[in-house]
Formats: C-alpha cells, structure tokens, sequence
C-alpha cells in the first residue's frame, strides 16, 4: 500500500491551476465564439461542456496538468497503482463541483488525506 500523500496545500495549488486552465479555456472559447454570427446555442452548450471534461478526463488518463505541476496523480483506494476509470472520474468531479470546499473536510481526520469526492469515487490522491 502507498503511503505517501499529498499535503492539503498541493491539493489546493492543483485545484487552483486547474481551474486557471479552465477559465482561461472559457475565456477564450467566448472570444472565438464571438468572432461569428448566429453561433447556434447547442454549438456554444457542446463548446462550455467540453471544458469541462477536462479534469474528468485528464484525470482518467493519470493527471489534470495542476496535478502534473504539483507532482500529485489521482488513483484507485484498492490498488494504488491502478487509475480510476472516466465513470469515477466524472462522479469525483460532479461531487467535487457540488460541494466545493466543504469536500476538502474529511482531509484532516483521513489517514490518507482522503476529501469526500475521494470517498464517493472510490480515489485516494497520491505524491508522484
């Protein structure tokens, strides 16, 4: 079993990098969305909703970038070297998403540092 876990600090410069990323990607979405005229609405909702598979996806393929930065990877609780699958990853995010800071509670009463979108998704964050 891993027993090296990323402090709450990594965890919150990785959040904040990543959502950097993302509202750099909206920004810049809009920009260029708003160069044409008569962009369909289901265009611009397709756009939005793919920024924000970002870290779900990325997540699923081993890190978001501001995990990469921070050194830290997002695995499996039951086998640390196994990464979650997109379902979970989707499921974390949503959680995550939902909850916002107050998900970051369970961190200091966890042996692993584990947050409440860790416990639903079945994850465990870990140092590189």
């Amino acid at each position: 079993m891993y027993k090296e876990y990323p402090s709450i600090l990594d965890r919150i410069k990785s959040t904040t990098i990543d959502t950097i990323i993302i509202i750099g990607f909206m920004y810049l979405a809009s920009e260029i969305l708003n160069l044409f005229e008569n962009v369909p609405n289901y265009f611009r909702m397709i756009v939005f909703a793919g920024i924000w598979l970002y870290e779900p996806i990325l997540t699923a393929f081993g890190a978001t970038i501001g995990n990469d930065k921070m050194e830290i990877r997002v695995r499996s609780n039951s086998d640390h070297s196994k990464k979650i699958n997109l379902f979970q990853a989707v499921i974390r995010f949503i959680i995550k998403i939902l909850l916002g800071w107050l998900s970051f509670i369970t961190v200091f009463s966890s042996k692993k540092s584990r947050t409440i979108h860790d416990y639903l998704s079945g994850s465990v964050m870990i140092k590189a």
